[in-house]
């Protein structure tokens, strides 16, 4: 009876296996930021297209840029922000785009697209809109609670706050709060900014991109510097949380789609696209990351609570308090110089 379960077991696993190479299952390989799509909806695409989705992610545009840079090869499609869609382009790692192939880029809301830094959508679509800002605990602050980036520099805090492991947020962080621009290639503006944002890693507990978002619900952390969509994700997990945009304003971040040009499934690629910018399933996908996705076809289906939360929806007198981190070329050594000697500083 063993032989014959067993050259039963072989039989059926033969079987399965012949089954598995007959169905051709497509592999799409995705590059993408945590927690940064609605895993349903991944689902959904893998059923209508017969295929995987297989998912690898960074946690800041340098992360990424370095290690494609560097010669990881088999992604299809990336999220980049903005400045770096143009770095990558200059690079000459991104497909130009058919736009026949995204039917639903029709869907685009034009009032956001300068934020793309891409106006044409030649290298990119737009996917979602995001700021960057404080978020805390309202118990372990001194209420009211005015919001501002000097709070990284009160040492009541010390070793219970982060600041993200991103150079232009970090950096940008500390020159929104001396008056600058967060664009600036002024050496003395760079120098000071570096002074304050050293002044204020003596009482971070570290630069983080990534777990900052557990070490806040987990009360671990008092205070962080995050992205929105992030922050408003940890309030379903702690109801202490809050959010709020610094006084002195702060950075406002366009992510979009790209292809890159090694894409070996491009038409799968360009499906996905297409996927994501549909109505409903952008509308699906906002009530699950809380980012704004520019989407004209999403906004009727969302529900009256995201609806409320301006952050998210990017009123008009937050954008005024926005700066889009841009490109800046042979600057942007500048700012890698900089943020190394933050990095080294004890």
């Amino acid at each position: 009876m063993k032989r014959i379960c067993f050259f039963m077991c072989t039989v059926m696993c033969a079987v399965a296996v012949c089954t598995g190479c007959g169905n051709d299952v497509q592999e799409l390989y995705v590059y993408n930021w945590s927690d940064y799509i609605n895993e349903d909806l991944v689902v959904q695409f893998e059923e209508e297209h017969n295929c995987r989705v297989v998912m690898d992610y960074y946690d800041s545009n340098e992360t990424m840029f370095a290690k494609l840079k560097a010669g990881a090869a088999g992604y299809d499609l990336v999220f980049p922000s903005g400045y770096m869609v143009q770095i990558m382009a200059r690079e000459n790692l991104l497909e130009t785009l058919d736009h026949e192939k995204i039917p639903n880029i029709k869907n685009i809301d034009s009032a956001y697209v300068a934020f793309s830094l891409d106006l044409q959508s030649k290298y990119s679509v737009p996917y979602m809109i995001s700021n960057t800002g404080i978020g805390y605990l309202a118990d372990k602050v001194d209420q009211p609670f005015t919001p501002s980036w000097r709070i990284f520099g009160d040492a009541r805090f010390a070793g219970r706050m982060t600041m993200l492991n991103d150079m232009r947020e970090a950096i940008g962080a500390a020159l929104k709060t001396l008056g600058y621009s967060l664009n600036t290639l002024n050496p003395v503006e760079l120098a000071q900014a570096r002074d304050l944002l050293v002044q204020w890693k003596k009482n971070l507990a570290k630069f983080e991109a990534d777990q900052y978002k557990n070490g806040l619900v987990s009360e671990e952390f008092f205070i962080v510097q995050g992205y929105s969509g992030d922050l408003y994700q940890t309030m379903e997990e702690n109801s202490d949380i809050e959010y709020a945009i610094p006084v002195e304003g702060t950075s406002l971040a366009c992510d979009n789609i790209v292809m890159l040009k090694s894409s070996e499934h491009k038409d799968l690629a360009y499906a996905f696209m297409n996927f994501l910018l549909d109505g409903e399933v952008a509308a699906a996908n906002m009530e699950y990351v809380y980012y704004l996705a520019p989407n004209t076809a999403a906004y009727p289906f969302l529900s009256d609570d995201l609806k409320a939360e301006e952050p998210i929806l990017m009123s008009p007198s937050i954008i005024a308090n926005c700066e889009v981190i841009q490109d800046l070329g042979e600057g942007n050594a500048l700012y890698s110089e900089i943020w190394d000697q933050v990095k080294a500083a004890r």
